[in-house]
């Protein structure tokens, strides 16, 4: 399996080397040259596998490159109940992303039992075991650059803390984050890790890695990698969730199943897209976005609109408070038929902080045809809906997964049962939870009292020259 550029101008190259190096040298995103199909043979035989050897079925479809064995080894060594034991609802931990079922037809699916209940998680933890594997096998090391909204950084830097040969460098928007996710990031004493906040949002924190990323001497010079969403590992270790929820939902694989995903930066329902392209049989992906409504504008009109720091709402689910959608670029190379020449014009207007209309293109046309609908929330709405889930089903819910449910609320198709993606398990979002219910959200007991922990963390304005400065004192 090979891997090419949204943009077309990047020789394609192997799963290791792309997962070391985050964006194309072109700044477009790397995909599949082509999507592996799956058959219905396939399907039957993979029903009533674990998670891990369904992980490696998938997963060996993208990685080639590295001995069968060896890969088995590492999927295995990453998904285990010891792993993702923060269970709760009832859910079997071995299934490492159990359903919860609210009524006929309507379910959850637990992504966040992971170290930082997120569902980050499911693919940080590979990650981690990839990059020291491959590492170690060139006998390399790595300077990790990311940024988060909330949960990305921390699940990176539980992924990779002790691992040898990595540092791990994460901008997070000052002060915009729950307290314990601060406290999850900034608590971690580990000599590789350095978490810095920015001035700024989380969308100045992106443009900064970017910016970094696009220059190419200083990102060779200093081995500068990515584990945010960019990083292809990452889609595609979220595909397998993807098909572990359909065989939990049905019974047969002649049925079919409705997907929501809360969505932000598109890299988690990027992965539910790629899963239906390589044949599962995926009725509706609903895509949910909070008041930061650009990709739901998209999904309706047919524009993207990008917006300015300024115009990026703060709200109370904030790890969708992101108004450029890094992974959306895989979407539209797929939608515009795969050429680069395309999404390379569309994305100069991006870059530039422009908007792009398709609505009176062909490609519009092409839209019905990837099951896509959208919707948003509002504050008022996850209350509402965190409100409703508590009453009705007796099931708390984060704020993300609120905003979830409220648009799969109004998107379901008879007879297909619809699943919402679960992002965060309501321990994150204490304050929230607190004014929907009056109650404190259920705590892990290894996570008590994390906010009182000493904190390391340097404050930082957005500037490029500056955060390059400190990765270069540090590496």
């Amino acid at each position: 399996m090979r891997y090419l550029s949204t943009r077309g101008h990047a020789v394609p190259q192997s799963f290791c080397d792309i997962l070391l190096g985050g964006l194309a040298p072109d700044g477009g995103l790397y995909l599949p040259e082509s999507y592996p199909q799956i058959s219905r043979a396939e399907l039957d035989a993979w029903r009533h596998l674990s998670y891990a050897d369904l992980a490696y079925e998938i997963l060996s479809r993208f990685i080639t490159d590295i001995p069968a064995a060896d890969l088995k080894a590492l999927v295995a060594k990453t998904y285990t109940a010891q792993v993702y034991c923060h269970t709760r609802n009832g859910g079997n931990a071995a299934q490492i992303t159990p359903l919860t079922k609210l009524e006929d037809g309507l379910y959850t699916q637990e992504l966040s039992n992971g170290p930082t209940l997120a569902f980050k998680d499911m693919a940080m933890q590979l990650l981690g075991n990839l990059f020291e594997y491959v590492l170690d096998q060139r006998k390399e090391s790595i300077n990790i650059l990311g940024a988060t909204s909330g949960d990305t950084g921390s699940a990176a830097e539980y992924a990779m803390r002790g691992k040898h040969n990595v540092k791990v460098f994460m901008l997070s928007p000052d002060g915009k984050m729950s307290a314990f996710q601060r406290a999850q990031m900034y608590s971690l004493q580990d000599a590789n890790i350095f978490n810095i906040a920015v001035t700024g949002l989380f969308d100045d924190a992106q443009d900064i890695v970017k910016a970094v990323s696009n220059d190419a001497d200083f990102k060779a010079k200093y081995k500068i990698g990515a584990v945010n969403s960019i990083n292809w590992a990452r889609v595609a270790a979220q595909v397998v969730y993807y098909f572990q929820g359909y065989f939990l939902a049905t019974k047969s694989n002649d049925e079919q199943v409705a997907f929501a995903v809360p969505s932000g930066n598109f890299g988690n329902i990027c992965a539910g897209h790629i899963a239906r392209q390589m044949g599962l049989p995926i009725a509706r992906l609903v895509l949910a976005t909070n008041e930061n409504d650009v990709l739901d504008e998209f999904f309706r009109t047919g524009v993207y609109r990008p917006r300015t720091a300024a115009q990026t709402s703060i709200t109370s689910s904030p790890s969708m408070d992101i108004s450029k959608a890094s992974n959306f670029e895989r979407f539209i190379f797929d939608l515009v038929g795969r050429d680069p020449s395309v999404v390379k014009a569309l994305w100069a207007k991006v870059d530039k902080g422009e908007a792009f209309d398709l609505s009176a293109t062909d490609y519009w046309k092409d839209m019905p045809k990837f099951a896509f609908v959208s919707g948003k929330s509002s504050h008022l709405d996850r209350i509402n809906t965190i409100r409703f889930a508590q009453g009705c089903y007796n099931v708390m819910l984060d704020t993300h997964t609120a905003d979830g449910l409220k648009v799969a609320l109004e998107h379901r198709l008879p007879n297909v049962p619809m699943i919402v993606l679960e992002t965060a398990q309501p321990a994150k979002f204490e304050e929230t939870i607190r004014e929907a219910l009056g109650t404190e959200p259920v705590r892990p007991a290894d996570l008590a009292g994390i906010e009182n922990l000493p904190q390391r963390v340097v404050v930082m304005a957005p500037d490029v020259t500056a955060i390059k400065q400190f990765v270069v004192e540090h590496v």
